[in-house]
């Protein structure tokens, strides 16, 4: 029995030990002897994911569009809350089929059709680490007068360090910094907050203004659902029993507070300095607390940046792995995983090189629309996990090119495409606004058009899916597989988590 466990569609699978200091899994099936963590180890991975530097710019756009601070916040509160619920739907994914997330689309997509998926989420991770790298060598700069480049590629070794030795020191990484951001959180909002040199109107509940309001949340909401396409890459090695109810709440609230939490602390230096960048706003905010608190913020937030940087070279190694074995099947091994880690850490590095100013705001824009593609996929991710199949997939034919899932799946991709076209005249960026965002003075409310439309047709589409013939195939497919996966007798439903 134990060695079928270590074969996945006849492609061996590492038996790591906890004791190699580098991980040797990346995109096959974590066996469940090798499941270990706790739940509650969720909450710290998530909340230093959002409780970072790069975090700090969401929470200064209603304030830039003409709200007033109160709004602003509330507008933040309720944007995280929102997107923050589909994210933590999908770490509860990861325990229970012990996979990392964009794999997990060949069921919707079929074994060739979720490259499409891939390839958008690849070049996402590889362009919103040239952000932050480029973020992070001009912090340093501010901050030491160290040359931007040279800072940034000694941030982005350690970055890849982090990604290389992977999810054990990942979560120890996550943990350790999160108590040192919820001490340094804690001071600097108690102090701001005592603080009188507010404007008079910042907390006036009168002055509510619609469009930026909108605005704020629906950043605040697409900056948090962005997390979905690896959430679950850092939930796979947690045993199945841990439930679907413990793993939503400890992803949701961990994010949800990390993210809330640093954008109001963004949103609260920008009202009090409102004419500088948000990194010189924190650190004016900072002083005005004590002197030199600016620094600790910055610093504070600056070691959140380098474990995001890593986790985002890590997720996309797992995505340009999964893109690869598409075309060949990719053996498992300690080597290929360095080698994916590097590949996408030289993209992302060649991209800061080469900035300009004018092109990264271009190629930021260009990312944002990118990122709209990820509205119609969570929800069809979602409704077939845990509506449609129930969380019973065949983890063997998920990495079988010829099988049960097909190679092109026109269910999720149709609705993929429907889901995606319904949201182009709500778009607001750079480059292009849609008649009904122009219409609503710039406000993008696409993910409300977006989420609902893709789950209805793909519902529709799935009504010819003959479900109960499907999980015989599961059944016999991954019989060999292990004891507790084969004989899976219920599956997660969304009620599980309330």
């Amino acid at each position: 029995m134990q060695e079928t466990v270590h074969h996945i569609a006849g492609r061996p699978s590492p038996t790591a030990s906890r004791s190699n200091l580098v991980e040797a899994h990346s995109i096959d099936y974590i066996p469940l002897k090798e499941r270990h963590g706790k739940v509650w180890h969720l909450w710290p991975v998530w909340f230093t994911g959002d409780a970072h530097l790069a975090t700090l710019a969401t929470g200064v756009l209603g304030l830039s569009m003409g709200a007033n601070l109160i709004w602003t916040i509330i507008a933040i509160v309720l944007g995280c809350a929102f997107g923050t619920f589909f994210m933590a739907f999908h770490s509860t994914q990861g325990p229970q089929l012990g996979l990392p997330q964009m794999i997990q689309s060949r069921p919707q997509f079929g074994y060739m059709g979720a490259l499409l998926v891939w390839i958008i989420a690849l070049v996402c991770y590889i362009g919103f680490n040239a952000f932050n790298q480029l973020l992070a060598g001009q912090t340093i700069h501010q901050l030491t007068a160290v040359n931007t480049k040279l800072s940034f590629s000694v941030f982005t070794i350690v970055s890849i360090v982090i990604a290389i030795i992977g999810y054990d020191w990942i979560h120890r990484a996550q943990r350790l910094i999160s108590f040192i951001m919820i001490a340094v959180l804690v001071v600097f909002t108690v102090g701001v907050s005592a603080y009188a040199g507010f404007p008079g109107h910042a907390f006036d509940l009168a002055s509510f203004r619609s469009i930026p309001f909108l605005a704020e949340f629906f950043a605040a909401a697409a900056y948090q659902l962005s997390w979905a396409i690896y959430v679950s890459d850092y939930s796979r090695y947690l045993p199945p029993d841990v439930g679907v109810r413990a793993s939503f709440w400890w992803t949701y609230l961990g994010a949800l507070i990390g993210g809330a939490w640093m954008m109001i602390v963004g949103a609260l230096a920008a009202a009090l300095a409102p004419k500088v960048d948000v990194a010189q706003a924190v650190l004016h905010a900072g002083n005005l607390i004590f002197p030199g608190f600016g620094v600790i913020v910055l610093v504070a937030s600056f070691l959140g940046l380098i474990t995001i940087t890593g986790l985002n070279f890590y997720g996309g190694s797992l995505t340009l792995l999964s893109a690869v074995d598409s075309f060949k099947p990719v053996k498992t091994s300690v080597k290929t995983r360095i080698i994916s880690v590097l590949a996408v850490a030289v993209a992302a590095t060649a991209i800061a090189f080469m900035a300009s100013g004018n092109f990264m705001t271009g190629f930021g824009n260009f990312l944002t629309i990118l990122l709209y593609l990820f509205t119609p996929w969570t929800a069809i991710n979602l409704v077939d996990f845990y509506f449609v199949r129930h969380g019973m997939y065949s983890i063997r034919e998920i990495f079988n090119p010829k099988g049960m899932y097909g190679r092109w799946n026109w269910r999720g991709l149709v609705a993929y495409a429907i889901g995606f076209v319904v949201m182009i005249p709500f778009f607001s960026t750079g480059i292009y606004t849609g008649p009904i965002a122009h219409m609503l003075g710039g406000a993008d409310i696409s993910m409300l058009v977006g989420l609902p439309v893709s789950t209805i047709v793909y519902l529709l589409a799935c009504r010819s899916l003959n479900l109960a013939a499907e999980r015989r195939l599961v059944e016999r497919a991954d019989a060999s597989l292990e004891p507790v996966v084969a004989k899976r007798s219920h599956a997660p439903a969304m009620a599980d988590a309330k």
